[in-house]
Order: C-alpha cells, then structure tokens, then sequence
C-alpha cells in the first residue's frame, strides 16, 4: 500500500467537502479533554486538517505510516504536537496504542482485510473514527453504457490484496460496523460521496485513469474507450464516488460519558 504525496495532494479538496461534518465533530468529542489522536496511515495529515480546527489546543498526534517522506510533511504541519511511527501497518499487533484517546484513519478500511479488521477492533478500547471508505457505487453525468461494467469491474479489483491479504473494498463500511456492532461498540455511520465537476478536472482526469486501467487489469477491454470518452467530456462532466465515514464508540467510554455529564 502506499501512495503519492501528489495524489494525496490532489484529492484533498474533495475530501475535505464529503467528510460528514456530524461524524466529524462527533469523533473530535469522543477524543477527550486531553487528545492523543493515534492516526493510521496518516499520508500527509488529510485527517488532521479535517479535525483540528474542532480540537483543544495541545492535542497531541501520534501519526503512522510506511513512507518516511509523507511523515516528515505531516509532522511539518502539525509542528510540536506530533510524534512520527515508521511502521508497517499490516502488523496491527505492533501499532503503538499506549495513551491514545482516539484511533484515526482516512481511506484505509477499504483496503485492508476482514482479518486485518477484527485484530484492530479485538485490540481498541477506546474511539474509533474512520472516513471515506470507498462503498461501491459510482455515478456519471452524463451516463454512459459502460458505466455499470467499469464500476463493476473496480469493485473486483478493489478487493485485490493491497497489503494486508484480500482488501474489504466496497464492503469496508457494512463489514466496520458488523465487527464494531459485535464487539459491543456504539456506531455512527454517515455517507461521504466525493462530488466531482468541471471545477476538479484534473482530479477527474487522473480519478478515470486509475478506474479505467483497474477495470482493464481485471480483464475489461473496452475500459480505455470508456476513459477516452469520460476525459474528453470533462468540461460539462460530473461523477459521484461514494464513501462512508464511521465512528465506534466503546461501550466502556459510554459509560465514562454518561458519569460525567452526571
């Protein structure tokens, strides 16, 4: 797993617009009084951006990644407050969790594996708030006949072994909540879509790209016709990427909420 700063870069401004401000708020609440906020895969601090301004001052980040330089930029943000982990994060037995008041993570769930998602959920204790899962459905303005087919065939490669065994892909979301649900979380879901128009073309360009050769590498041969046509309407175009944002709370952490404001 890994991606660019130039990626993430160019999908920030979208992301920043579908987060679900409910849900947002809400985790930056269930953090506490005196935050450490444990940040899985931070790329280059898209979740602290997003929940900072909503933070007491003297929050402390504890952000992790595989890529040493998307660290350095998130810490360069964050200044003091922030601590660096350069870690793996298939090995979710190793992920530092001493001392944290909430564990974050931006479109990660979809990539990780069901297995991968239970030993996180058997090891947190505290809030888990989790944004812009990828969820599976994908709509064009204008529609195209391909657009059924290309979708289908993202979602196939979705699931393809991105790091950590056989991705959730477009069921992270459903799968989240099963396993929060069980293990006797309280959880709070809220739909993110991307909404993409004329105004973010090159995040358009480069978003038909990246679904179009998924959609070939599955084995679509018509998926470079459909992006040549996709990229050469993107003037008066629109696309809808759906995602889903969560929040888990303990019932342990419930329970401290409702003795204090007691």
């Amino acid at each position: 797993m890994g991606f660019s700063a130039q990626w993430l870069a160019l999908r920030d401004p979208a992301d920043r617009a579908a987060r679900d401000a409910t849900v947002l708020r809400a985790a930056a609440k269930a953090a506490g009084p005196e935050p450490l906020i444990l940040d899985l895969g931070c790329g280059t601090g898209a979740t602290w951006r997003a929940l900072s301004p909503f933070l007491p001052e003297g929050t402390r980040w504890r952000l992790v990644d595989n890529d040493p330089d998307l660290l350095r930029l998130a810490a360069a943000q964050i200044g003091p407050d922030a601590e660096t982990v350069l870690a793996d994060l298939a090995d979710s037995a190793a992920l530092p969790l001493d001392g944290v008041t909430l564990v974050t993570a931006s479109a990660l769930l979809d990539l990780v594996s069901e297995a991968w998602l239970h030993a996180l959920v058997a090891r947190l204790d505290m809030p888990f708030y989790a944004a812009l899962s990828y969820d599976g459905q994908m709509q064009w303005v204008p529609e195209h006949p391909q657009d059924g087919a290309i979708t289908r065939a993202f979602n196939q490669h979705q699931r393809r072994d991105k790091g950590f065994g056989a991705a959730l892909g477009p069921d992270a979301g459903p799968r989240a909540l099963a396993a929060f649900g069980a293990a006797g979380f309280s959880v709070q879901q809220a739909q993110s879509p991307w909404q993409i128009g004329p105004d973010m073309a090159q995040l358009h360009q480069e978003l038909v790209a990246g679904i179009a050769q998924a959609a070939q590498d599955i084995g679509l041969r018509d998926a470079p016709d459909w992006a040549h046509m996709r990229q050469s309407q993107m003037a008066q175009a629109f696309c809808t990427i759906g995602h889903v944002d969560i929040l888990a709370i303990p019932a342990a952490h419930r329970s401290e909420g409702q003795t204090n404001a007691g």
